[in-house]
C-alpha cells in the first residue's frame, strides 16, 4: 500500500461542488482526483522552473546571434562598395595583355592563400595585431 499523509484543505464552494460531482462517477474518488490535480500542477511548476532557468541563456544566444548577423551584413555590404568602387576606378585588361592577366592571377591566388591563412589562425584582419 502507498503511504499516504492525510491533509485538511478549503475549497470555496464552486470548486468543491465540481469536486464531488467529479468524485461521483465510477471509479474515481476526491483523494484521487486531488492527487492527480496536485501531481499536474506541481509538474507544471517544475517545468516553469526549468524554462526561467534557461530563458536567460536562450536571451543571451538570440542576442548574439543578432550581433552575429548584422556585424555579417556590415561585412558584406563593405565588401559590395569595394568591389563596386574598384571595377569602376579600374581600367579593364585588353585581351591581349597576357602578362597582365598573369599578375592578376598571382595577385588573386595570393589573396586567396592570405584569407585561407586568416581563417584557419582564427586571425581578424580588423582586430589590432597584439605585440607579443
Amino acid at each position: 500500500m502507498v503511504d499516504r499523509v492525510r491533509h485538511q484543505l478549503f475549497l470555496p464552494r464552486p470548486v468543491s461542488d465540481r469536486l464531488v460531482a467529479l468524485a461521483a462517477r465510477p471509479g474515481a474518488s476526491k483523494s484521487a482526483i486531488l492527487a492527480d490535480a496536485v501531481t499536474a500542477w506541481l509538474n507544471r511548476r517544475g517545468t516553469s522552473e526549468l524554462e526561467d532557468r534557461f530563458a536567460l541563456r536562450l536571451e543571451r544566444i538570440s542576442s548574439a546571434l543578432a550581433r552575429i548577423e548584422r556585424d555579417g551584413d556590415v561585412v558584406l555590404e563593405t565588401l559590395a562598395l569595394f568591389i563596386r568602387f574598384e571595377l569602376a576606378i579600374q581600367a579593364p585588361l585588353a585581351e591581349n595583355d597576357h602578362a597582365g592577366r598573369a599578375v592578376a592571377r598571382e595577385r588573386f591566388e595570393a589573396f586567396v592563400a592570405q584569407v585561407g591563412r586568416a581563417v584557419a589562425s582564427g586571425r581578424r584582419t580588423l582586430l589590432p595585431k597584439e605585440d607579443g
